[in-house]
């Protein structure tokens, strides 16, 4: 990873000081970059944010499909979207009876945060 640098000018003989601190603590390797595209290319869709919003946001920790409110799509529809969240990793899922309960994978907010947390 570079870094920006600048130089002072003034009485003194020019030196390079630090423009910016860095953005991330460490740089990713090529898998753990592929897992983070991946989850946040599915979140790039305003419906998904919104369910995954939704889920990551109830008070009991997960939600059952049955009551997800309406966000302007089909069920059909609904269930391609948290298709998409399981299969990026960001949502698991476990069947009681005939509904389906979502939560929010564990690791998927720490790891989030941590990426977008900067290093100053």
């Amino acid at each position: 990873m570079t870094t920006s640098v600048a130089i002072e000018i003034g009485t003194e003989p020019a030196r390079a000081v630090a423009c910016c601190p860095p953005l991330s603590r460490t740089a990713l390797d090529a898998e753990s970059a592929r897992t983070a595209a991946a989850m946040f290319k599915a979140l790039g869709d305003p419906v998904r944010l919104r369910i995954f919003s939704v889920i990551a946001s109830s008070p009991e920790g997960e939600l059952c499909v049955c009551d997800l409110p309406d966000v302007g799509v089909s069920q059909p529809t609904v269930s391609h979207h948290l298709k998409k969240l399981r299969t990026a990793g960001l949502l698991t899922s476990r069947k009681e009876g005939t509904w389906v309960h979502y939560r929010v994978s564990p690791e998927v907010l720490s790891a989030m945060s941590a990426l977008l947390q900067p290093s100053f």
